[in-house]
């Protein structure tokens, strides 16, 4: 991993490149683009690796994770101890402040019924992580109706048919295409870096307002912001860690401060403009520091989730290569094949909640207090809901899945996240129809951590 040398002078000198970068993008956007073909910055490599992801958190799954989950849904839909304690993992305290015993759901009807049970199976539990508190106040550690006021402030944004006109128009497009154009019918490359890692990267750096070329900038020193939170020590010294803490606080509030003067076409500039209506209080603007949290959530999550789920996805599809020659011949089932990805191998599998009352579950007592693990990897292969659960197959009978959570806190960009992998896929398909798995190269594998499933590579042919 590259270096970064951060300090207080280093925080100003990104705000001044920053304010740059955007000038210049104004003047000539494909100079910006270029920052997405760079392939000799091994930040790449470095932050985009799953297995390294995995070893850093501290929760590498070196067995058949489907299988195991499967067995423990088999042997009861729900259990006392949590889903790292069932699957004989060691045990991580970063994770939370807080002793508490756990619980884990395995059938669908279970998990479905605790993600909508929100008032029992509170969001709460993320105000016990050291990492989320460190992002500020931001939706995923919030209940209703804090948690309804904050959303309905940024949601417009990244709902139908929004996604499919602004986001994608403004910037997934031209993003993908910027991508596709580095590769040509008879080369080869490695999918998981040069393109799944850097669509959604991209995007939510440029959907909030900051430039292309400093997307890569900011996820590294977010990433390392938080491992500054976890105490852990990734070749870099814990003051550059709590410096990459200060370069994310200036950066953002410096976008925040140029977006109240010069308004622009960005989420930040929609935050600024939303106005935040808490029951039995005024309606208010949001805060420099609500906008600055919900940016860093946007960013952290949409940066990672999609990159992982866009590479499951194109494996899939080309393991079971009569199903790309479906999609590729049918564009109406791309969305189909999007949905099944997430069914059969979410990159996250698992959610935590903590119970506000004392509450029964399948013949289980789930005291109140309890950390509970809903484990929706389980639950979208639960045999009671589909037939052939483990299989890949696009043409199953819709039935709604987990793979984005469902109910209050179903996945604010969802949206976003599905637009990103059918444009990719759409692109894919139109430049290079009879690409393939390289033959010369070891195979895909599903790796990574327990909430952070992704592929080892994606290495094809062009054809």
């Amino acid at each position: 991993m590259l270096c970064i040398h951060s300090s207080n002078s280093d925080a100003t000198g990104v705000m001044h490149g920053l304010k740059w970068a955007h000038q210049r993008h104004k003047m000539r956007r494909k100079i910006d683009m270029s920052d997405l073909l760079t392939t000799e910055d091994e930040r790449y490599a470095a932050l985009f690796d799953v297995a390294n992801e995995a070893r850093k958190i501290g929760n590498v799954v070196d067995v058949d994770l489907n299988l195991r989950m499967n067995e423990l849904r088999n042997q009861a839909t729900v259990q006392k101890g949590s889903l790292i304690e069932l699957l004989g993992m060691p045990p991580r305290p970063h994770m939370f402040t807080t002793e508490r015993q756990g619980y884990t759901l395995f059938s669908f009807e279970a998990c479905e019924m605790a993600f909508r049970d929100v008032k029992t199976f509170s969001s709460h539990v993320w105000r016990e992580s050291p990492g989320i508190m460190s992002l500020g106040p931001v939706i995923l550690r919030m209940d209703s109706p804090e948690h309804k006021a904050h959303r309905a402030t940024i949601q417009p944004m990244f709902i139908q048919p929004r996604t499919a006109t602004w986001w994608r128009q403004n910037w997934i497009q031209e993003i993908v295409d910027t991508l596709l154009d580095q590769f040509k019918i008879g080369g080869r490359a490695e999918l998981n870096l040069q393109f799944c890692a850097r669509v959604p990267m991209h995007t939510v750096a440029r959907g909030i307002g900051i430039p292309s070329g400093n997307a890569l900038d900011f996820r590294d020193h977010l990433l390392r912001s938080l491992d500054a939170v976890h105490g852990e020590k990734q070749n870099h010294s814990p003051e550059g860690q709590r410096a990459s803490m200060q370069w994310i606080s200036d950066t953002l509030t410096a976008l925040v401060t140029r977006r109240r003067e010069e308004p622009g076409d960005d989420v930040v500039t929609g935050l600024i403009k939303a106005t935040l209506a808490m029951p039995g209080e005024e309606p208010r603007p949001l805060t420099d520091q609500e906008i600055t949290a919900a940016c860093k959530l946007v960013i952290l999550a949409g940066g990672g989730t999609t990159w992982r789920q866009l590479g499951i996805l194109i494996w899939g599809l080309l393991t079971d290569y009569k199903q790309w020659e479906a999609c590729r011949d049918d564009r109406s089932l791309i969305e189909s094949a999007v949905d099944e990805s997430l069914r059969w191998n979410a990159t996250d599998p698992i959610f935590p909640r903590l119970t506000t009352r004392d509450i029964e579950v399948d013949g289980v007592l789930i005291p109140e207090g309890s950390r509970v693990d809903i484990c929706l990897g389980a639950a979208n292969r639960d045999p009671t809901r589909w037939d052939n659960p483990d299989q890949f197959d696009i043409f199953r009978p819709k039935q709604a899945h987990l793979g984005f959570a469902i109910g209050e806190h179903q996945c604010l960009g969802m949206n976003v996240a599905k637009q990103e992998m059918i444009v990719s896929l759409n692109g894919l398909m139109d430049r290079f129809p009879n690409m393939h798995l390289d033959p010369d190269l070891p195979a895909p594998q599903l790796i990574g951590g327990l909430e952070q499933r992704g592929m080892s590579s994606i290495p094809v042919v062009f054809a």
